[in-house]
């Protein structure tokens, strides 16, 4: 990550020199046609690059002279909004798979890693982006935890979010996922807005579907941008009420076909690209921002706009200095792509030095600054029994998480349940499991139990630490033997994902750092996903990416019925709930 807050006095006499042609300049990529952002063309250009910067298109004399005739030249791509824990590797590691794509700078939202690690856990995703070709920034995490009804491994409250925002390298203030707060006017909620605010700093969105007099009032607040829109419809309303908006392509929701209209001249300084979450396996075979710069070409959008809200305008929103353009002053980070119809990303230059050729990475980390976790563990975890895992049966119908095939929503079933000896067990007929949230952060020993439909699996049990947002242990299986050997495997492990089925570890995947991220490259951890995925698939399961739907189950923010380690949650009425109709505790 390079400092981005201007030039030494030196530095900036040097690129006057050079700029003048009075010294040799570093380098001069040669005969390109240049997208100007600034001026919306495309032109035949010299580029001049000195001490990290361009310089200027006249050059008299240069160190090294790169011939680029039939090539385009492009700044490098920002992501506006990135969870970087999606990828769950490293900065380092998801450099070397995102820089050969072009992105040369993201705008990361660590709320997983603040979860777990609060603000320690911000710095040091940070810290460990210093000597990465990649410009690596962070919002300050808004809403952690996300509820009251879970157990994090931190809160970041008003002194917390003050010290992350005066941090140069955090450009504002995290999407704001708690717009009933703002509705209703929490002093808490308004006085991290207006920390932000008063530092000049952006405050980013997160309002799916809010509109009219709600939209308004959220948008007056100081609300600047939203990644949440799935709709023309929405996208123009919150685009036309002041909103910067975000096109977002993840693995899980994918809106550009649907958003790729609102753009027009007028308003395309507005918008910018977002990946939000992107899996492993995503971005190795389909790309990163490239991608949805290619796809916007295609359904119709004219190169320099699409490119523009590549680059440009990311950078102005965020107000990150000389970047997203090539002209005298702005940093050397650029792309050299093949030509107009494919443009493919073939050079990538970081700071004027060539980083990526052809799709692949051409640099290292240097040892002294090797990946390293914040603390040695995150895993805090009670002592357990098959016991902890035990439902006892005080009704005949219980309230049932049914999975929604493909959507991290759920529905809120209520089902028949079936008991021996005193306690509910798993009805594989019915394709209904056991499923737990075990807290990991305080050694607390809250379990939270419940039950699940839909998993499909047969025998086994399936476990992660990673279970949106505070990230305890889920679990959900067929006994409680099997239930209790996958949590302790995920425990010794320090985190990760893990199949078990009698007793036995059918393939795992470690996440050590934080039990969310990996140190091993973005292609490792995609095998390994595949293979635990495919495990789950062996124990009968129907879903696509099993351990995805897992980690949602625990999300108390997405309807409908969820599960934390402190019980069930109706998300719709926003409460607690009791697992049996029976029991009265409503």
């Amino acid at each position: 990550m390079a400092a981005m807050y201007g030039s030494s006095c030196e530095v900036a006499g040097d690129l006057i020199s050079a700029a003048r042609g009075e010294t040799e300049a570093d380098l001069l990529l040669q005969g390109a046609d240049v997208i100007n952002v600034l001026s919306g063309r495309v032109r035949r250009s010299d580029l001049a690059i000195h001490r990290g910067f361009v310089v200027g298109s006249d050059c008299s004399s240069a160190a090294c002279v790169l011939d680029l005739d039939g090539c385009l030249l492009a700044p490098g791509f920002v992501d506006s909004h990135i969870h970087l824990e999606s990828a769950m590797v490293t900065p380092y590691q998801y450099a070397r798979a995102v820089v050969p794509c072009g992105t040369t700078a993201v705008v990361a939202d660590p709320h997983e890693l603040a979860n777990v690690l609060g603000v320690a856990g911000v710095r040091n995703l940070l810290d460990l982006s210093q000597d990465v070709p990649l410009n690596v920034f962070a919002m300050a995490p808004s809403c952690v935890p996300a509820t009251d009804m879970e157990t994090s491994g931190a809160q970041l409250g008003a002194s917390q979010i003050s010290l992350l925002l005066d941090d140069p390298r955090v450009l504002g203030l995290g999407e704001m996922m708690n717009f009933p707060g703002v509705l209703r006017r929490d002093p808490a909620v308004l006085e991290k807005i207006g920390m932000a605010a008063a530092r000049g700093k952006p405050v980013d969105g997160h309002c799916p579907g809010l509109s009219g007099r709600d939209l308004a009032a959220y948008i007056s607040a100081g609300i600047m941008s939203d990644h949440e829109c799935t709709s023309l419809a929405e996208a123009e309303e919150k685009l036309s009420s002041g909103m910067h908006i975000m096109i977002r392509e993840g693995s899980a929701a994918k809106n550009l076909d649907d958003l790729i209209g609102l753009v027009n001249p007028h308003n395309a300084s507005r918008i910018m690209f977002c990946s939000d979450d992107r899996h492993p396996r995503d971005i190795l075979e389909q790309g990163h921002i490239d991608s949805m710069v290619r796809r916007a070409i295609a359904s119709g959008l004219d190169l320099v706009t699409a490119v523009q809200i590549a680059s440009l305008n990311p950078a102005r929103y965020f107000g990150i200095a000389r970047i997203g353009a090539l002209a005298p002053g702005f940093r050397a980070d650029l792309l050299v792509l093949d030509d107009p119809d494919r443009l493919r990303v073939e050079k990538v230059f970081f700071g004027g030095s060539l980083v990526a050729v052809e799709g692949a990475a051409k640099f290292d980390l240097p040892m002294a600054k090797e990946d390293k976790p914040i603390q040695p563990s995150s895993m805090r975890v009670a002592a357990l029994s098959p016991s902890s895992f035990d439902i006892q049966a005080r009704g005949r119908v219980a309230r049932v998480i049914g999975i929604v095939p493909g959507q991290i929503t759920t529905r809120s079933l209520c089902l028949p349940v079936t008991s021996q000896n005193g306690l509910v067990v798993s009805d594989l007929g019915a394709d209904l499991l056991k499923l737990a949230v075990v807290e990991r952060h305080q050694a607390s020993g809250r379990v939270g139990l419940g039950l699940v439909q839909g998993f499909g699996i047969s025998s086994g049990a399936l476990a992660s630490s990673v279970a949106h947002d505070s990230h305890n242990i889920v679990v959900a299986g067929a006994d409680s033997q099997d239930m209790l050997c996958a949590v302790q495997a995920v425990v010794n492990m320090g985190g990760g994902l893990v199949a078990v089925r009698g007793g036995k570890v059918l393939a795992s995947l470690s996440l050590p750092i934080a039990g969310l991220l990996s140190d091993r490259p973005l292609s490792d951890v995609a095998a390994g996903i595949d293979k635990v995925v495919e495990a789950a698939q062996s124990l009968g399961s129907g879903l696509e990416n099993p351990f995805m739907t897992l980690s949602f189950l625990a999300l108390p923010v997405i309807p409908e019925l969820k599960l934390t380690d402190r019980g069930l949650v109706d998300v719709v009425a926003f409460r607690p709930v009791s697992l049996f109709l029976e029991d009265g505790i409503d």
